[in-house]
Protein backbone atom coordinates (compact mmCIF):
# COMPACT_ATOMS: atom_id res chain seq x y z
CA UNK A 1 0.00 0.00 0.00
CA UNK A 2 1.27 3.39 -0.99
CA UNK A 3 0.93 6.40 1.38
CA UNK A 4 0.42 9.86 -0.01
CA UNK A 5 3.16 12.41 0.33
CA UNK A 6 2.02 15.58 2.20
CA UNK A 7 4.66 17.78 0.58
CA UNK A 8 3.50 20.24 -2.11
CA UNK A 9 4.44 19.39 -5.63
CA UNK A 10 7.03 21.41 -7.53
CA UNK A 11 4.31 22.62 -9.88
CA UNK A 12 2.23 24.18 -7.10
CA UNK A 13 5.29 25.93 -5.60
CA UNK A 14 6.14 27.40 -9.00
CA UNK A 15 2.62 28.87 -9.21
CA UNK A 16 2.42 30.16 -5.65
CA UNK A 17 5.92 31.66 -5.30
CA UNK A 18 5.43 34.55 -7.78
CA UNK A 19 2.05 35.42 -6.23
CA UNK A 20 3.53 35.45 -2.72
CA UNK A 21 6.46 37.57 -3.88
CA UNK A 22 4.07 40.07 -5.50
CA UNK A 23 2.03 40.29 -2.27
CA UNK A 24 5.15 40.89 -0.17
CA UNK A 25 6.33 43.64 -2.54
CA UNK A 26 2.89 45.29 -2.54
CA UNK A 27 2.56 45.28 1.28
CA UNK A 28 6.12 46.57 1.70
CA UNK A 29 5.46 49.39 -0.78
CA UNK A 30 2.20 50.38 0.92
CA UNK A 31 3.88 50.44 4.34
CA UNK A 32 6.77 52.54 3.05
CA UNK A 33 4.51 55.25 1.60
CA UNK A 34 1.77 55.29 4.24
CA UNK A 35 2.09 58.02 6.85
CA UNK A 36 -0.08 58.55 9.91
CA UNK A 37 -2.63 61.35 9.64
CA UNK A 38 -0.98 64.66 10.51
CA UNK A 39 -2.34 66.61 13.46
CA UNK A 40 -0.58 69.92 12.91
CA UNK A 41 -1.18 73.68 13.11
CA UNK A 42 -0.82 74.90 9.52
CA UNK A 43 -1.20 78.14 7.61
CA UNK A 44 -2.03 78.33 3.91
CA UNK A 45 -1.40 81.53 1.99
CA UNK A 46 -4.04 81.68 -0.73
CA UNK A 47 -3.09 85.23 -1.74
CA UNK A 48 -0.99 86.43 -4.65
CA UNK A 49 1.61 87.84 -2.21
CA UNK A 50 4.41 86.39 -0.15
CA UNK A 51 3.68 86.64 3.58
CA UNK A 52 5.67 86.46 6.81
CA UNK A 53 4.11 84.68 9.78
CA UNK A 54 4.73 84.96 13.53
CA UNK A 55 2.98 82.59 15.94
CA UNK A 56 2.17 82.86 19.64
CA UNK A 57 0.95 80.03 21.86
CA UNK A 58 1.11 78.61 25.37
CA UNK A 59 3.08 75.39 25.83
CA UNK A 60 3.97 73.42 28.98
CA UNK A 61 6.55 76.06 29.97
CA UNK A 62 4.38 79.16 29.39
CA UNK A 63 3.86 81.68 26.58
CA UNK A 64 6.14 81.60 23.55
CA UNK A 65 6.23 83.53 20.27
CA UNK A 66 8.10 82.38 17.19
CA UNK A 67 8.78 83.77 13.74
CA UNK A 68 9.32 84.09 10.87
CA UNK A 69 7.85 81.59 8.49
CA UNK A 70 8.01 82.92 4.93
CA UNK A 71 5.08 81.49 3.01
CA UNK A 72 5.02 81.86 -0.76
CA UNK A 73 1.93 82.80 -2.72
CA UNK A 74 -0.48 79.83 -2.85
CA UNK A 75 1.75 77.91 -0.43
CA UNK A 76 1.19 76.22 2.93
CA UNK A 77 3.47 75.84 5.91
CA UNK A 78 3.28 73.67 9.02
CA UNK A 79 3.86 76.03 11.95
CA UNK A 80 3.62 73.39 14.70
CA UNK A 81 3.91 69.63 14.20
CA UNK A 82 1.82 67.15 16.15
CA UNK A 83 -1.45 67.20 18.03
CA UNK A 84 -2.47 70.67 19.25
CA UNK A 85 -1.74 71.19 22.94
CA UNK A 86 -3.69 74.43 23.36
CA UNK A 87 -7.06 75.76 22.29
CA UNK A 88 -5.93 79.30 21.44
CA UNK A 89 -3.14 80.26 19.07
CA UNK A 90 -2.15 83.77 17.97
CA UNK A 91 -0.93 84.92 14.58
CA UNK A 92 0.64 88.06 13.20
CA UNK A 93 1.21 88.17 9.44
CA UNK A 94 2.85 90.67 7.09
CA UNK A 95 2.14 91.01 3.35
CA UNK A 96 5.64 91.39 1.90
CA UNK A 97 4.54 92.36 -1.61
CA UNK A 98 1.62 94.77 -1.16
CA UNK A 99 2.18 95.93 2.39
CA UNK A 100 -0.31 95.60 5.19
CA UNK A 101 -0.65 93.12 7.99
CA UNK A 102 -3.01 90.74 9.72
CA UNK A 103 -2.98 91.75 13.39
CA UNK A 104 -5.14 91.91 16.49
CA UNK A 105 -5.34 93.04 20.09
CA UNK A 106 -3.49 90.16 21.77
CA UNK A 107 -0.13 91.82 22.40
CA UNK A 108 2.96 89.63 22.42
CA UNK A 109 6.63 90.00 21.66
CA UNK A 110 8.28 89.82 18.24
CA UNK A 111 11.29 91.16 16.38
CA UNK A 112 12.32 91.87 12.79
CA UNK A 113 14.59 88.85 12.40
CA UNK A 114 14.06 85.17 13.25
CA UNK A 115 13.01 84.71 16.88
CA UNK A 116 11.78 82.45 19.65
CA UNK A 117 10.76 84.52 22.67
CA UNK A 118 9.57 83.18 26.03
CA UNK A 119 6.97 85.29 27.84
CA UNK A 120 4.68 88.10 26.71
CA UNK A 121 5.45 90.73 29.36
CA UNK A 122 7.78 93.73 29.10
CA UNK A 123 8.55 93.19 25.42
CA UNK A 124 10.05 96.66 24.90
CA UNK A 125 12.13 96.54 28.09
CA UNK A 126 13.56 93.20 26.96
CA UNK A 127 14.55 94.63 23.56
CA UNK A 128 11.67 93.21 21.51
CA UNK A 129 8.76 94.75 19.64
CA UNK A 130 5.25 94.70 21.15
CA UNK A 131 3.01 93.32 18.39
CA UNK A 132 -0.74 92.75 18.18
CA UNK A 133 -1.58 89.17 17.21
CA UNK A 134 -5.05 87.92 16.27
CA UNK A 135 -6.59 85.00 18.13
CA UNK A 136 -7.42 81.65 16.54
CA UNK A 137 -9.80 79.49 18.58
CA UNK A 138 -9.25 75.87 17.56
CA UNK A 139 -11.97 74.53 19.86
CA UNK A 140 -11.20 70.94 20.75
CA UNK A 141 -9.69 70.08 17.35
CA UNK A 142 -6.48 68.03 17.14
CA UNK A 143 -5.34 69.84 13.96
CA UNK A 144 -6.06 73.27 12.45
CA UNK A 145 -5.35 75.19 9.27
CA UNK A 146 -5.54 78.98 8.94
CA UNK A 147 -6.31 80.18 5.38
CA UNK A 148 -5.19 83.65 4.28
CA UNK A 149 -7.28 84.55 1.22
CA UNK A 150 -8.00 87.39 -1.17
CA UNK A 151 -11.76 87.08 -0.73
CA UNK A 152 -13.75 89.29 1.61
CA UNK A 153 -14.94 86.24 3.58
CA UNK A 154 -14.02 85.90 7.20
CA UNK A 155 -15.10 82.61 8.74
CA UNK A 156 -14.56 83.62 12.37
CA UNK A 157 -15.43 87.33 12.84
CA UNK A 158 -14.37 87.78 16.48
CA UNK A 159 -12.39 90.47 18.20
CA UNK A 160 -9.24 88.94 19.65
CA UNK A 161 -8.75 89.13 23.40
CA UNK A 162 -5.85 88.77 25.74
CA UNK A 163 -3.88 85.55 25.42
CA UNK A 164 -5.75 82.80 27.22
CA UNK A 165 -8.75 85.03 27.88
CA UNK A 166 -11.27 84.37 25.09
CA UNK A 167 -14.04 86.89 24.44
CA UNK A 168 -16.59 84.31 23.33
CA UNK A 169 -17.03 80.55 23.46
CA UNK A 170 -16.26 78.42 20.42
CA UNK A 171 -18.93 78.22 17.76
CA UNK A 172 -20.44 74.70 17.72
CA UNK A 173 -19.79 72.94 14.43
CA UNK A 174 -17.05 75.41 13.47
CA UNK A 175 -14.80 73.97 10.75
CA UNK A 176 -11.17 73.34 11.69
CA UNK A 177 -9.85 76.40 9.85
CA UNK A 178 -10.28 80.14 9.72
CA UNK A 179 -10.20 82.27 6.57
CA UNK A 180 -8.80 85.77 6.80
CA UNK A 181 -9.04 88.41 4.08
CA UNK A 182 -6.14 90.32 2.60
CA UNK A 183 -5.33 93.43 4.69
CA UNK A 184 -7.30 96.44 3.53
CA UNK A 185 -10.14 94.35 2.06
CA UNK A 186 -11.87 93.53 5.36
CA UNK A 187 -14.70 95.79 6.44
Amino acid sequence: MKTSDSRPSRLSLRCIAPALLACVIMVTTLCAFTEPAAADFRLCNNTSSRVGIALGYKDNEGWVTEGWWNVSSRGCETLLKGTLIARYYYIYAIDYDRGGEWSGQAFMCSRDKEFTIRGTDNCLARGFDRTGYFEVDTGEQRAWTVQLTETGEQTVPRTPGLPGMPNAPATPGQPPSVTLPVPGQAK
